[in-house]
């Protein structure tokens, strides 16, 4: 039994989010294509458990060169996979009820719930999706929201990415997501980099070699040097005036 996206750990809320992303055949769940290969990452409370579901699907048919460029998933290898019938239960069960991440949802969630048609079961609905495409759009308008592009703007490496997969998007997607709403634990690094920065200044602007304070009060060599000036002044008006000044 998976968690459910909200619920009571002691006193701890714990929120459960899914990213998800898929490989097809094609651009057109309606009209044959099919999933080939599903991949999701667990986050609660924002943070990756390690906990994934990754599986490639026979799609009883073939696969149309355009689509083996983007993936590199033959129909040979597939004919060796489960089909969609077999695995639904398990992709459903970790799922669950809760929030999916997905960048662009409308084609994932259209693919899936085509699948979920064939077998008669209840489609997933879309506002169950949180799409990074158009939160990155929203966030940054007119730049590029693919999912390259995104990790060229956050710095993620995605050398890896010769092909696209499913895994392994998600996986890229995760830390994009996580940018998106402004990082892992924004307010724990943001106090973290504080501390760290008035540490640093505070040793920077410290003086180093400094010398020792000195005693405020005067010596007795000072004193009787002050008292010899002070004699020396005619009628100091801070000890009153004894005589009269000349006219």
């Amino acid at each position: 039994m998976v968690a459910s996206q909200q619920q009571q750990a002691g006193h701890q809320i714990l929120m459960r989010e899914i990213i998800l992303d898929t490989e097809t055949t094609g651009f057109n769940p309606l009209g044959g294509d099919r999933i080939v290969e599903i991949g999701c990452i667990e986050l609660v409370n924002h943070l990756a458990t390690g906990n994934v579901y990754q599986q490639y699907i026979n799609p009883g048919r073939d696969m149309p060169a355009g689509a083996f460029a983007v993936h590199g998933l033959s129909e040979e290898f597939l004919s060796g996979h489960p089909k969609f019938t077999e695995i639904a239960d398990d992709f459903l069960d970790f799922i669950g009820e809760d929030t999916l991440v997905i960048h662009n949802a409308q084609f994932d969630v259209g693919f899936i719930n085509a699948e979920l048609a064939r077998l008669d079961r209840p489609a997933i609905p879309i506002k169950r999706a949180v799409d990074t495409v158009q939160m990155a759009r929203k966030k940054f308008p007119g730049a590029q929201a693919s999912l390259d592009a995104l990790c060229r703007r956050f710095q993620i490496d995605n050398s890896g990415r010769s092909l696209h997969g499913a895994l392994l998007d998600a996986e890229l997607l995760a830390e994009v997501y996580l940018e998106l709403i402004g990082g892992r634990q924004p307010d724990l690094a943001w106090g973290e980099n504080a501390k760290a920065a008035t540490k640093s200044s505070a040793e920077e602007t410290a003086p180093t070699g400094g010398r020792a304070s000195r005693p405020h009060a005067a010596s007795t060599e000072e004193m009787a040097a002050h008292e010899k000036f002070i004699n020396g002044l005619k009628n100091p008006i801070w000890r009153g005036s004894s005589e009269e000044e000349p006219a």
